[in-house]
């Protein structure tokens, strides 16, 4: 039986609007960047992924070009071998230092597995899941996700606000900067998606004002409702340690509170609250070292940074071999990144903990139909075919004028905190 071959390779960075929302690492643009790849065979099926947007990162896309077109989009492990033999190899050090993972052939792979799979779901008309060996569930619940931030919608309004929004548009251009601001963030945030649980953002003001923010949200939504706090790794092992006692019996578990797997472990071992990680266990080479210190509880997967939806199943399947819980990390994602997520989501076997979503702070979207749906903070497993979203071609061309228009070319936060506070620079450890 002869499979159609990939054809056209096209790589489209658009620009999104994003609010001024505050992290470790600094302050959020105006526009969140973006790269969406598209596959398409020689009988016109089209594949679609979505990832982080870098011009590094597209230019590495632009060179994987010629070693993907003719490629079979059912043979994954050949594209793999192909891209790792045709690009550097990279460890953990080159993920950097924010709390975005900076490596390239990690996005170059993971960006054409799931556009392959996208195909590969259209050409036997099953849904992405049943690639990953079928659903567990039929929903995914995902936690609202808060940030400190400026007044401001982003785009072109930047710090300003648009008059004309109700609702949670209005909500999401309010500032947030203290625990009552954010109390009010959350209740907008869940009265508007049905969301479950809370995560809070930090690494951004000194830890005393995070952690009664997290006081404050506990005592506005009550003990049924799990929180969570990231500070993004800026924390010392001691600072982790009491402020991490602190908020024991009140939060579900602490993200990433200091820095490296040597430093968490040490935290792991004061605290009863579970630790969970996207920073310092963030390739399958970490894991080893990982479980002999003792390092996390949960590992947050992202399919973006870990090489793909099949090798998350792989993640899936060693975390629970070795007692390790599974959720997912999050960035600043559109509708084809989601619906991916979803389908992982709606996979894994060690399901316990709602994923992290951006998608509440983005009004645009590129898919048919507009924005995805959330019921009670879940979202249903797309049962199309493949990805089961399609190209809103239109919007999408919109966005990439916006890429073209804004000049950005990459994410730096801390040139755009410096806008605000000239003097800012980033530090890997804070307090």
């Amino acid at each position: 039986m002869k499979f159609p071959k990939i054809k056209e390779f096209h790589i489209i960075p658009i620009a999104v609007v994003d609010p001024p929302l505050l992290n470790a690492a600094g302050l959020h643009a105006p526009y969140a960047l973006r790269t969406v790849v598209e596959l398409v065979t020689e009988d016109g099926i089209s594949g679609v992924s979505e990832i982080p947007g870098n011009i590094e990162i597209d230019k590495a896309l632009e060179k994987s070009r010629q070693f993907i077109i003719g490629q079979d989009p059912f043979q994954l492990n050949q594209i793999r071998d192909i891209l790792a033999a045709n690009f550097d190899s990279e460890d953990t050090i080159k993920r950097g230092d924010t709390p975005w993972d900076q490596r390239t052939l990690v996005h170059i792979f993971s960006s054409i597995e799931v556009a392959c799979l996208d195909i590969v779901g259209k050409i036997v008309n099953r849904p992405v899941v049943d690639l990953l060996g079928g659903k567990r569930r039929d929903r995914v619940p995902f936690s609202a996700y808060l940030f400190y931030k400026y007044e401001g919608a982003g785009g072109e309004f930047e710090f300003g606000i648009d008059p004309n929004a109700t609702g949670w548009a209005a909500a999401r251009q309010a500032s947030a900067l203290n625990p009552i601001e954010i109390v009010a963030q959350a209740k907008a945030m869940c009265k508007e998606f049905g969301f479950q649980s809370i995560k809070l953002k930090g690494g951004v003001f000194e830890p005393r004002q995070e952690v009664d923010a997290i006081f404050a949200l506990h005592e506005a939504f009550g003990k049924d409702t799990p929180l969570r706090i990231d500070p993004n790794a800026l924390w010392t092992v001691e600072t982790s340690i009491k402020y991490g006692k602190e908020m024991e019996g009140i939060i579900e578990y602490l993200e990433d509170p200091c820095r490296g797997q040597e430093n968490m472990a040490a935290v792991r071992k004061a605290l009863k609250t579970p630790l969970a990680t996207n920073m310092c266990t963030t390739s399958f080479e970490d894991i080893p070292k990982s479980y002999s210190l003792g390092a996390e509880d949960i590992i947050l997967s992202d399919h973006h940074f870990w090489g793909g939806l099949q090798d998350s199943m792989k993640l899936a399947a060693i975390c629970q071999t070795f007692g390790r819980d599974l959720s997912m990390h999050s960035n600043s994602h559109l509708g084809i990144s989601l619906a991916a997520m979803v389908h992982l989501g709606a996979a894994i076997p060690n399901f316990k903990y709602a994923l992290d979503t951006h998608y509440p702070w983005q009004s645009d979207e590129i898919i048919v139909g507009g924005r995805m749906k959330f019921e009670d903070g879940a979202v249903a497993v797309p049962t199309g075919p493949g990805l089961g979203v399609e190209l809103d071609r239109v919007a999408l061309a919109k966005l990439h004028e916006n890429y073209k228009k804004c000049g950005l070319t990459k994410r730096n936060d801390e040139i755009e905190m410096q806008k605000v506070q000239p003097d800012w620079k980033f530090k890997a450890t804070r307090w």
